[in-house]
């Protein structure tokens, strides 16, 4: 492990629902849940407003509004989440040429390969500026964590939440781990966890005194020693600027189950469509095709096959997620489907075309969103009229919807660099209405330099001491 912290983790305070924030002057300070809105929908993320409340992400959005009934709820943009993730990842290229995205809104840099810091004190100037850096450009907040290793930047970046930033002086980091709760550690989850509680260890310093054999005999070898490992601080694991894409897949989960058998085939068509337009898009082609069905007790059922070599056609890959479901029952209902390729390559073997009827088929229509793994299927008006999403009324101007249900749409007129607008109700028809483009976050007036589209988003009167960013041997800077 190196002797400085010169690796950098940087965490984007509440992403999604702090773009709904920045955008919409009338939710800002307010409680804000961005996720699927049907009865199976659950929490992408949501704001520290809501989280007073006691909501998080992966939670039922039924649950949420049972536990912060007056917060806004919104269907996420994810196209505006994209280009601006885009601005915060070209900072990061500026620092160094290692940069390791883990989602839209979360990195590794290794600052030392940028040539931008050597010590703790550059370590820490580096993280400052690119803090200051993504508010002017983006008008967003991101926590940012310094350490010698990537999972003590990740703790780090943690302890720095929100909107602060946490540095690890080298030689302190078993000092700052021992008190801390086994969940801590990267790979610890709920059931882990209870089965090191029963065996007495619960911190992690418990961890290390336990000793590498204990922790093999109950957790099996690989994760005993890995998990011995962390304990003591240990991660040799480097910064990596590209990771390989093994599948490009593509899910739908239903409000209501399905049980017309051809109405699933359809389904399976639309999504081996979607899937080819995301294989297109990262240049690639795959081989083995998957296809994933849900049934209505849960049970999950997965079947592949694998072509002659690697395809990037939509209708070999509809043909064979045809011919896979035609080996799945789904008496009973269908809650999820979903289709995949695997076996990447980066080209394709023309004479696979064969396989499909009436030779190539025509490429689909560029897809404009990226679209979650799970994702909310609306109604009619809801598919036109999503909550949260933007339009425009030809003598009104630009706004968000409110909400929608019987044939009319309540709209707020205001952009991210006006004052809280106004409110209006349209039928779902009005001819005057129609959706538009996000606007962007920050404007850029003539003759003047960027602006972001308020000051910073205010945060919470009173916060869980765990989001405090300080505590243990760790060197805290807020602003």
């Amino acid at each position: 492990m190196r002797t400085a912290p010169t690796i950098l983790h940087l965490d984007m305070d509440a992403f999604f629902a702090s773009v709904e924030q920045a955008s919409k002057p009338s939710l800002r300070g307010k409680a804000v849940v961005v996720g699927g809105l049907g009865p199976r929908g659950v929490v992408a993320t949501c704001s520290y407003e809501a989280r007073v409340f006691g909501v998080h992400s992966a939670m039922p959005m039924g649950q949420a509004r049972r536990l912060a009934p007056h917060a806004a709820y919104l269907v996420p943009r994810f196209e505006l989440y994209r280009s601006i993730s885009e601005q915060v990842m070209r900072l990061l290229r500026e620092l160094s040429p290692l940069v390791e995205p883990l989602s839209l809104d979360e990195a590794f840099v290794d600052l030392e390969a940028g040539g931008v810091a050597r010590d703790a004190e550059s370590a820490r100037g580096a993280g400052e500026k690119l803090r200051a850096d993504i508010r002017t450009v983006t008008g967003l907040t991101g926590s940012v964590g310094l350490a010698a290793s990537k999972m003590l930047a990740k703790i780090a970046s943690e302890q720095a939440k929100p909107d602060g930033l946490v540095l690890i002086p080298p030689g302190t980091e078993r000092a700052m781990l021992e008190p801390m709760t086994v969940r801590t550690l990267p790979g610890v989850g709920p059931a882990t966890g209870d089965h090191l509680r029963r065996a007495g260890i619960t911190t992690v310093g418990e961890i290390a005194e336990a000793g590498e054999d204990e922790l093999v005999r109950l957790l099996g070898k690989a994760h005993g020693h890995a998990l011995y490992a962390m304990a003591l601080a240990r991660d040799e694991r480097p910064v990596v600027a590209e990771r390989e894409t093994k599948s490009v897949s593509v899910e739908d989960t239903y409000d209501v189950d399905i049980h017309d058998r051809v109405r699933v085939g359809v389904e399976v068509g639309r999504l081996a469509d979607r899937c080819v337009r995301r294989l297109r898009a990262s240049g690639l082609s795959g081989r083995t095709i998957v296809l994933k069905v849900r049934r209505y007790d849960f049970s999950t059922l997965t079947r592949s096959e694998t072509l002659r070599g690697p395809t990037d056609d939509p209708a070999v890959v509809r043909e064979a997620a045809a011919r896979l479901l035609d080996s799945v029952d789904t008496t009973g209902g269908v809650r999820l489907l979903g289709v995949g390729v695997s076996g990447l390559a980066d080209y394709t073997q023309e004479d696979l075309f064969a396989q499909a009827a009436g030779g190539r088929a025509e490429e689909p229509a560029e897809e404009t969103e990226a679209e979650p793994a799970e994702e909310h299927r609306p109604s009619p008006v809801e598919r036109r009229w999503p909550a949260g999403h933007d339009v425009r009324h030809t003598e009104l101007g630009h706004g968000w919807v409110q909400g929608s249900g019987l044939g009319r749409v309540t709209v707020r007129f205001e952009t991210p660099y006006s004052r809280v607008g106004r409110v209006r109700t349209f039928p779902v028809d009005d001819p005057e209405l129609s959706p538009t483009d996000p606007l962007p976050l920050v404007a850029e007036p003539e003759g003047g330099a960027a602006q972001p589209s308020s000051l910073p988003l205010p945060l919470p009167a009173s916060l869980p001491k765990s989001w405090s960013g300080g505590g243990g041997a760790a060197a805290t800077s807020k602003p």
